[in-house]
Parts: C-alpha cells; sequence; structure tokens
C-alpha cells in the first residue's frame, strides 16, 4: 500500500531496502505508477477516451494544481489530449538521451519515466548517483527543471514563441529559485568541503533540481553542512509550477504570498493607497488571494501535525520535520533515518500509515480529500 500510494503520488519514498533484488518487472511496473500518476490518471482518461459529460469538468479541476484552472484550450478533451502528448514526448526523449548516454534499455526507460512525471523511483540502490556519469546528472537535471514547469505554458510557448516563457511570472520565479538555491549550496559545499567550483556546481544544481521537483539523489546530502540542508527543506516546500508534474505549495502560491506581504506593508505605510496585485500582467482577485492564503495555513499545519504524530512514535524532531515536509511535497528522501541513502522500511506501521495520507493530501492538494469528508459530499446528488 505504501509503494503504490508513493508511486502514484509521485513521491518515490520505497520500503524496500534493496531494489536491486527485485524482478525487471516489479521495477518497470513502480515507475509505471509515477508514469501514470504524474499527468494525473484523470488527465490521461479525459485524453484517451471519448467525453465523458460535464463531470469530465469537475474531475479535471479535482486533478489539476494550482491556485487558478486556466485552460490553454477552450475544450476540455482538446486541452488534455496536447498535454497528453506533450508528455509524451517528453518521455521518449529522456529515454533516447539516457540511452545514449550509457543507461541499458530498462533503467532508460525506468528513469525517463520516473523522470518526466517527477518522481523518483529508481532500478538501483543508489539512485542517480549509481551511474557516476556528469552527463546523465546533466540531463536528468534539465529535464527535472523541464517537468517542474508549467505545460499549459510549454503549450503556449511552441504555438506563440520563447518569449512566453520570459513574460511568465511563476516561471521566472521558478528558475530564479533553483539558481540561487544551486548557487548558495554551491559555495556552501566549496566553504566546507574545500572541493573545485565545477563538482560544487555539479552536486548542487542537481540536488536542488531534484529537490524541489522529483528527489533523485547524486550524493549523500546528509553530510552537508546544515546551510545547504536548510536550503534543499525550503525547496521542499515550494516545490515546481502550478500545472507541473511536480507537487509541494506551488511557486506561484509563493509569488502571491510574498507580494501580498509586500503590498500588506505597503499599505501601512501608505493606508490611503490602492495596490493592486498583479501576476503576468493580470490583477489577483481578492478571492484567489484568500484561497492561496488559506491553502498556505493548511499545507503547514499538516506538515506540523504529521510532524508532531512522528515525534509521538519516536521519531526525532529534525527528522520527524524532514520526512512530514518531504511526504507533503511528494519529493521521497528527507534526512537522517530517511535521508538520501535510507528508505522508510524501518518506520513503524502507525508512522507509514501517517505518511501515506500525506502524500495523499500533498498529491491531490488538501481540498480534493478533506471534501470527501463532510456529509454534504455523500450525500449531494450534483454532478461531483
Amino acid at each position: 500500500m505504501f509503494e503504490s500510494i508513493s508511486g502514484f503520488t509521485g513521491t518515490g519514498a520505497t520500503v524496500i531496502p534493496d531494489l536491486e533484488i527485485l524482478p525487471q518487472s516489479l521495477l518497470f511496473w513502480r515507475s509505471l505508477t509515477h508514469w501514470l500518476g504524474g499527468l494525473g490518471i484523470v488527465v490521461i482518461f479525459i485524453a484517451l477516451l471519448p467525453e465523458a459529460g460535464q463531470s469530465t469538468v469537475y474531475m479535471y479541476n479535482a486533478e489539476s494544481t494550482g491556485p487558478t484552472r486556466e485552460r490553454v484550450l477552450p475544450r476540455l478533451h482538446n486541452m488534455t489530449q496536447v498535454l497528453f502528448r506533450m508528455y509524451m514526448a517528453f518521455t521518449a526523449t529522456a529515454f533516447v538521451i539516457f540511452f545514449l548516454c550509457g543507461m541499458d534499455f530498462l533503467g532508460a526507460l525506468n528513469h525517463a519515466l520516473s523522470t518526466v512525471s517527477a518522481g523518483d523511483f529508481s532500478t538501483y540502490n543508489a539512485s542517480a548517483a549509481h551511474f557516476e556519469s556528469p552527463a546523465v546528472e546533466a540531463w536528468m537535471t534539465f529535464f527535472m527543471i523541464l517537468t517542474g514547469g508549467n505545460y499549459g505554458l510549454y503549450y503556449q510557448a511552441w504555438q506563440k514563441g520563447a518569449h512566453v516563457l520570459w513574460r511568465n511570472t511563476e516561471f521566472k520565479a521558478y528558475l530564479l529559485i533553483i539558481a540561487v538555491a544551486a548557487a548558495l549550496i554551491g559555495i556552501n559545499l566549496m566553504d566546507g568541503f574545500d572541493v573545485s567550483a565545477a563538482t560544487a556546481l555539479r552536486y548542487s544544481s542537481f540536488q536542488s533540481a531534484s529537490i524541489a521537483t522529483t528527489g533523485f539523489v547524486s550524493a549523500d546530502y546528509d553530510r552537508w553542512p546544515s546551510f545547504s540542508k536548510g536550503i534543499l527543506l525550503l525547496l521542499m516546500i515550494s516545490g515546481g509550477c502550478a500545472g507541473s508534474t511536480a507537487a509541494g505549495l506551488k511557486v506561484s502560491r509563493v509569488v502571491i504570498m510574498v507580494r501580498y506581504i509586500w503590498q500588506a506593508a505597503k499599505a501601512k505605510l501608505h493606508p490611503r493607497q490602492v495596490v493592486a496585485l498583479n501576476m503576468n500582467g493580470h490583477r489577483i482577485g481578492d478571492d484567489t488571494v484568500v484561497r492561496v492564503a488559506q491553502f498556505c495555513f493548511l499545507y503547514l499545519m499538516f506538515i506540523a501535525l504529521w510532524a508532531l504524530l512522528l515525534t509521538f512514535d519516536g521519531i526525532g524532531a529534525f527528522d520527524a520535520i524532514g520526512i512530514s515536509v518531504s511526504t507533503m511535497g511528494c519529493i521521497g528522501p528527507a534526512f537522517g533515518i530517511t535521508g538520501a541513502t535510507c528508505t522508510y522500511a524501518e518506520l513503524s506501521v502507525f508512522s507509514k500509515s501517517i505518511l501515506c495520507l500525506s502524500m495523499l493530501l500533498g498529491r491531490l492538494e488538501i481540498f480534493t480529500l478533506l471534501v470527501m469528508l463532510r456529509k454534504s459530499f455523500w450525500k449531494s446528488k450534483s454532478s461531483w
């Protein structure tokens, strides 16, 4: 159950101590669960099958991630078909490149499925570190950053040109966050371990992109300085862009909340000034800001709740916080007992049960799952 939920939610947390003794069929199935859950089973269902009526709109809205529900095409079926084709194209491209970089057929296929879906199930215990290849790590970094972007935005860029990407506030903030995190971690590694700039950049860029999106491991970051681990923890929380296969809080929500806080500070200095909160050239309505604030509050409260329950089970405070943040952000590896070189196998049944809920809430963005706990949801005769 834990492994399946981890797979379909794109978390990649595993309870299997030794992957390399498993049959190839099971390794492939684990990666395939990532791929099916990455874009979204509902989106794939709508793309491949004929229209199922008005209910598909509600299904799509429940599956979509981010503070808004923008469509790049007016008809839902056409839009999901476009997203699915892009998903297939990214996967096929990643497979070919990984194969040319020296992976065997099954390894290239499994890692392509996992990388594009923002999961981190590998066929090796050491994850990406097994290959010890700068070329593999560089291409995985590229595809991890790619899959953390908005797929709808990529379609618009394909239709109108690359300038669409640089005009998108969230995408620019997403790249800036990863770049700044990689630079800070690289400087910290050079200072703490006396390594070359190229080596520090190699590990910091891979791990920054990975922790924000997938969760692959190229080095034992548990041995890194506390400052670097703190940055990785923040990347787990921010996650990728809205409309991507990555989970987390979403960069769009981070941008909205930062701008809203800045706006509130300005209002204290200039009470009569009317300041509009804009994003991508459009005004953000007060209702959207309220929804974002509600989500951010609930997200952080659930992180605190899961961490508290894990400490009740005897797990150390920092390890519990790391595990809670990692599973809510659908990342996989955390710190300490579930760090870069460890699995979740040693946790108790109670902790694993808690983390199953955490992964589901993180992937389904809380409200989709919480609404099912209300009596009115089950009594309602609406198309929902």
